[in-house]
């Protein structure tokens, strides 16, 4: 397992030149975790699904014993990406989920090796995206394993939605981290990573009139009191420019906003075309409904040739993707492979 010197190919401070992204020739995209999993959905051009007859378990209900089991699904995200330069592959995780085990049990039944990453990228620090770093550090024997992340990951946070009661989330711990054998790495600025094929793009500037960001009832303790946390500061996406094609951005939540997101892409690598949006983009409730329309007529313009939003992007906006997007929107589900070439 790589330290965290290896992991992090050229630390990047922005002055306005594009940053050295070098192009790839193919990335994967496999989704551990999802909210859903759904066996019966289709592959597509890109995309390849997990159906059945790779997993079982006992039951002995069931003629032999056993039963054919699927994947997990949960609120939560995690993302395993490959990504490939010539002969040269590099895998790293992106989010690990909710719940400590599910990832790790989803990787079991695909048949992934987790001891192949190379480290850890966390987008942000919500729980729904950390929460399976337990399991993964218990697979792999707490060797050390680099894990980026924004400074602002560790901050405790708490929901006040009307009509609920008061709700703390869990708090990362830098220190537990560290003791059970994570290199962590802290970046506020973009990182490249691969050999400078993976760009991480460290905080997002907020720039458009219409994402706003978390509603008021979203809090962060700052200086020994609860403030309105609109902006989750700590909100990061990974970026690949695909040769010839044009950017992948596979985003967690989204939380700074699918267009902030990918014009701060565009910004960093000088690659204006959008080939590919992958992940949560945060859109679900009514708090976030009146940034549907003008999120998809925004993303409508850049004309992406896949769009896969899952997690928390919600039903009324995965609708609007739907018919906005009907040849490039597919579906999320765990254990979903979006595979892109260059050309």
């Amino acid at each position: 397992m790589p330290d965290s010197t290896d992991f992090v190919s050229t630390e990047v401070t922005f002055s306005g030149d594009p940053v050295a992204l070098r192009p790839v020739d193919e990335i994967r995209i496999t989704t551990l975790v999802d909210n859903v999993y759904d066996g019966l959905l289709e592959d597509g051009p890109f995309t390849t699904r997990e159906t059945f007859g790779r997993a079982s378990e006992p039951s002995p209900q069931f003629e032999g014993g056993r039963t054919e089991v699927g994947l997990l699904g949960e609120h939560g995200f995690s993302s395993l990406v490959t990504v490939r330069r010539g002969t040269e592959e590099t895998t790293l995780l992106f989010d690990t989920g909710l719940a400590p085990r599910t990832m790790v049990t989803n990787a079991e039944r695909l048949g992934v090796d987790l001891h192949a990453v190379t480290g850890v990228v966390l987008s942000h620090g919500h729980f729904d995206h950390t929460g399976g770093l337990a399991g993964l550090l218990d697979l792999l024997d707490r060797r050390r394993l680099p894990v980026l992340v924004h400074p602002s990951v560790w901050t405790r946070r708490r929901t006040t939605a009307p009509g609920q009661a008061v709700f703390e989330l869990p708090t990362l711990s830098k220190t537990a981290l560290a003791d059970e054998g994570c290199a962590v790495i802290e970046r506020r600025d973009p990182s490249l990573l691969a050999d400078d094929c993976v760009l991480i793009t460290g905080e997002v500037p907020r720039t458009t009139e219409f994402e706003k960001g978390m509603p008021p009832f979203h809090q962060a303790w700052v200086d020994g009191a609860w403030h309105h946390d609109p902006a989750v500061i700590d909100d990061q996406a990974l970026v690949v420019n695909l040769r010839g094609q044009g950017l992948v951005v596979l985003t967690g939540c989204g939380h700074a906003g699918v267009l902030n997101i990918v014009k701060h892409a565009q910004r960093l690598t000088g690659v204006e075309r959008l080939h590919a949006l992958v992940g949560g983009l945060h859109l679900g409730g009514r708090s976030f409904e009146p940034t549907i329309a003008p999120t998809v007529a925004a993303l409508a313009a850049l004309s992406p040739t896949l769009v896969a939003p899952g997690h928390c992007t919600g039903w009324r906006a995965q609708q609007a993707l739907a018919t906005a997007f009907p040849a490039a929107w597919v579906p999320s589900s765990s254990g979903s492979t979006h595979r892109l070439v260059g050309a």
